[in-house]
């Protein structure tokens, strides 16, 4: 079996891929502090859960912006699960050229993310990530990864908002009844939803007007489903995206 993690700077997911399908995953909160056992013993916990163990594990494949988790998850894979796991970096073989003036600093969340969508959707695309950072990233008709967008996230900016203005308090990340609200909670909301759903259609429009109308738009992300109802430039919505991504580049590097 294939553990694909994806570790981003607020939340980790987790797939297992058997026979080529994902059978399951789990999104857990990425704790920076956390061991290289401490990790093993909620994986173990979570595979337990549906009737499989840490040892039927023979693949790993790890995206991550995360430096710490990556030492840790890369320690747990030799002394745990006795395995050297495919870490992704732009100098992985991921299939598509990446024309991004320094392919260093391009997360490697956002790459696997191209990978999946040029296989799942076709070229040209563009995803739209809802993470920790919301961002967008452009493939063209030809398959190459250009580059993009990257804007703060809804909850940090929320959290900026309610850190900063002592009169403001927190509220639900959900979309009020009305654009113009009539009280605070619902101004709040109102001007986070709409307002980073508004962000997101004009990014779009403005990365369609140089690839192309015909750009198919992709959203992912643990917080795409609080926004993407409020956008009309995204055409499907696809929480996976990104552990497909990771089986497509683990098998195209394990074949080879």
């Amino acid at each position: 079996m294939l553990l694909g993690i994806d570790v981003g700077n607020t939340q980790t997911v987790v797939g297992v891929f058997k026979d080529g399908r994902l059978r399951d995953n789990w999104r857990i909160s990425t704790d920076r502090e956390r061991t290289a056992d401490e990790i093993a013993l909620a994986l173990g916990g979570f595979l337990a859960f549906v009737g499989w163990s840490l040892d039927m594990i023979d693949g790993m494949i790890i995206s991550s912006v995360v430096p710490e988790m990556t030492r840790a998850l890369i320690h747990m894979a030799h002394d745990i699960l006795n395995l050297e796991p495919l870490v992704v970096e732009s100098t992985t073989d991921i299939g598509i050229p990446i024309l991004y003036e320094d392919p260093k600093q391009v997360g490697a969340d956002r790459l696997v993310n191209a990978v999946a969508a040029i296989a799942k959707y076709g070229t040209p695309c563009i995803v739209v990530d809802f993470g920790t950072a919301t961002t967008w990233d452009a493939i063209n008709r030809e398959g190459e990864y250009l580059g993009g967008t990257i804007a703060p996230g809804v909850e940090i900016s929320a959290d900026a908002l309610f850190n900063q203005a002592a009169r403001l308090s927190r509220v639900e990340l959900v979309a009020p009844g009305n654009p113009i609200g009539r009280n605070t909670v619902e101004s709040i909301q109102s001007g986070i939803i709409y307002g980073t759903a508004g962000l997101v259609d004009r990014v779009v429009e403005m990365f369609k007007a140089e690839l192309g109308e015909d750009s198919h738009v992709i959203a992912t992300g643990g917080l795409a489903e609080v926004v993407v109802s409020e956008c009309r430039t995204v055409d499907v919505t696809d929480p996976l995206l990104t552990l497909d991504g990771l089986k497509l580049i683990y098998e195209r590097n394990t074949k080879a």
